[in-house]
């Protein structure tokens, strides 16, 4: 019942917002662009990986990185976390494939996954691209 009265109430509004002529089909063409956005397999890596890097925890362990893997402790130092607060980060990084963990003894560290971050920038440079189109620029 909630849905239908809230879908009712954004016709409404879309009714009186444009000419676009039925106010009824405009919504439901909307609706499928949203659809359309989340099949769009592209669209939704692109962003997982900027919800990753949306975090400044973890854009500090992606910069800690640019410089030499790290083990954990010394990712625990730098970002003054405990070792869970800095696991978790890292493992939401694994989970993009943005960085790899390499067992050296005891100790896990962790280096950036080059390939993934050139696949983020070839996406990001498309999707950009086509804001960039749509301004002219």
């Amino acid at each position: 019942m909630k849905v239908d009265n809230r879908k009712k109430k954004i016709i409404e509004t879309l009714s009186s917002c444009d000419t676009f002529g039925d106010p009824v089909k405009f919504y439901n063409d909307l609706i499928q662009l949203k659809g359309e956005f989340y099949q769009d397999e592209q669209k939704i890596t692109l962003f997982n990986y900027l919800e990753a890097f949306g975090n400044k925890e973890r854009f500090l362990i992606l910069d800690m990185l640019k410089e030499k893997d790290r083990c954990v402790c010394e990712l625990e130092a730098i970002m003054q976390k405990t070792q869970p607060a800095v696991s978790h980060h890292l493992r939401i990084l694994e989970k993009n494939h943005l960085i790899q963990a390499i067992k050296v003894g005891k100790f896990s560290h962790y280096s950036l996954v080059r390939s993934e971050f050139e696949k983020f920038q070839t996406m990001w440079k498309k999707w950009a691209d086509g804001i960039t189109n749509w301004f002219g620029i």
